[in-house]
């Protein structure tokens, strides 16, 4: 697959939101250095009328400019304040990067991007570099397929929003697009003032047993190797057996999630090779939105979710029944609590400088399957693929996404795909564990 840059064109809210050049406040959540990356995914779509003068590229166009009315801030400019931390910039003038481009292929000759080459996708996503980032923290690219199917590619800066909001932000300009004009609620932007620290900030709980305030360490620098990205199938049938040995061992009621999270985090640190005295992290995202008290906005689109952590030593890990690593996985969700969170800003405001983390040893999970990535439907559908490219996230360079198949996929729709991102030399290694699963040899 070859993609062909044709233009690249700025978007500009319409009508415009505002007369004035300003600058908002960010959140401590949206400041957690964890966050500091630029988080890359795209969506692709199967259009089977391309007869039309509908063309995709001018209507994401018009739809996300009307979208931006109400989601300006996504068309602003990052700055470090002098606290060091990020403010967005908004100016009368400001646009969103929106490029166009074309594929020498058709979606079906790549399988719907369901289990793509890794690095020819790369190319239908925007892959901006620090500096470009700071000034356009949203690029968006329209990639058109020779079958009529197209791509939509985002390149947000984490700071922004979360998957959530930047859901939130796409399902608006898919309304417009089909003509939907009533808004489901307004956005809300009120970050600091929702998600500031106390006064006097105060840091309770068991957050303190997860951070590291290693000064100058950077989670996203760690010399893992050449890491990379492989799709596994995982069939309902195998999940289905493995959960049911696992409550016959234990008794507990353990869901999709903890069981297979805890089956991959085995794989990847006995593939890897970690030490056995190393600490090893499962870490995973919780919507704080209806946690927090009171709660948010149903309108909040910034980032409202935070790390939650189980920790074990690889040894630890390897050696003990599976059901104990995911019923570890279970409990840590019982941290979770107005508490938790307010810990965790209060840390960010009393540390921030000291660069707050998971620390090494940290494997990020992230479950796709239920984002409401159906409802971005600009007229041809929903997508047929949902497709993350970034390795870094949620302190991880080795995360791992459960996401859906392609609905395009009429062989492979009794389960769900993993996307693992792991270092070169251990993905041999983990490829037999998976195979293992797959034969329902589990070794629990």
């Amino acid at each position: 697959m070859k993609v062909q840059i044709t233009e690249t064109a700025p978007i500009r809210p319409s009508p415009l939101p505002f007369s004035d050049d300003h600058t908002l406040a960010l959140s401590h959540l949206d400041n957690d250095h964890s966050l500091n990356v630029t988080f890359r995914y795209l969506r692709a779509y199967v259009n089977n009328n391309n007869t039309t003068d509908r063309n995709p590229f001018q209507v994401i166009s018009s739809a996300v400019s009307a979208a931006l009315h109400h989601y300006y801030p996504l068309g602003g400019s990052l700055c470090r304040a002098s606290n060091g931390r990020y403010e967005l910039v908004c100016k009368v003038d400001q646009t969103i990067p929106l490029i166009h481009a074309s594929a020498d292929c058709t979606l079906e000759s790549v399988n719907y991007l369901d289990d793509p080459d890794m690095n020819s996708v790369e190319q239908l996503v925007p892959d901006p570099n620090p500096e470009e980032t700071m000034v356009n923290p949203c690029i968006l690219q329209v990639t058109m397929f020779k079958c009529g199917g197209f791509t939509l590619g985002a390149a947000i800066h984490n700071s922004l929003c979360d998957g959530l909001g930047a859901t939130q932000f796409f399902c608006m300009a898919a309304d417009l697009a089909r003509g939907i004009e009533q808004i489901k609620f307004q956005p809300v932007w009120d970050r600091a003032a929702l998600l500031g620290p106390r006064n006097p900030p105060r840091v309770e709980g068991p957050i303190k047993e997860f951070v590291s305030l290693e000064k100058g360490f950077h989670p996203y620098k760690q010399n893992l190797g050449h890491v990379v990205r492989e799709c596994f199938y995982v069939e309902d049938e195998c999940l289905d057996q493995l959960k049911a040995l696992l409550l016959e061992q234990s008794g507990l009621n353990l869901t999709t999630f903890e069981i297979l999270g805890a089956y991959i985090w085995r794989a990847k640190v006995k593939a890897a090779k970690i030490p056995g005295d190393e600490t090893v992290k499962y870490a995973y995202l919780m919507n704080i939105r209806r946690i927090v008290k009171p709660p948010l906005p149903a309108g909040y689109w910034g980032n409202g979710c935070v790390a939650m952590y189980a920790k074990l030593s690889a040894k630890e890990l390897i050696e003990q029944p599976l059901w104990k690593t995911a019923e570890l996985i279970k409990k840590s969700k019982s941290n979770a609590g107005d508490e938790y969170v307010r810990s965790f800003i209060d840390l960010q405001e009393l540390q921030n400088e000291e660069g707050i983390s998971g620390g090494k040893g940290v494997s990020g999970f992230t479950d796709w399957r239920h984002l409401g990535h159906s409802a971005v439907d600009f007229g041809w559908g929903g997508p047929v693929t949902v497709l993350p490219l970034s390795s870094n996230f949620l302190g991880s360079m080795e995360p791992c996404f459960f996401l859906p198949y392609s609905s395009f996929d009429t062989g492979k729709n009794k389960g769900f795909k993993v996307l693992v991102s792991l270092r070169e030399s251990a993905m041999p290694a983990f490829r037999e564990e998976m195979e293992k699963f797959t034969r329902k040899e589990f070794g629990i």
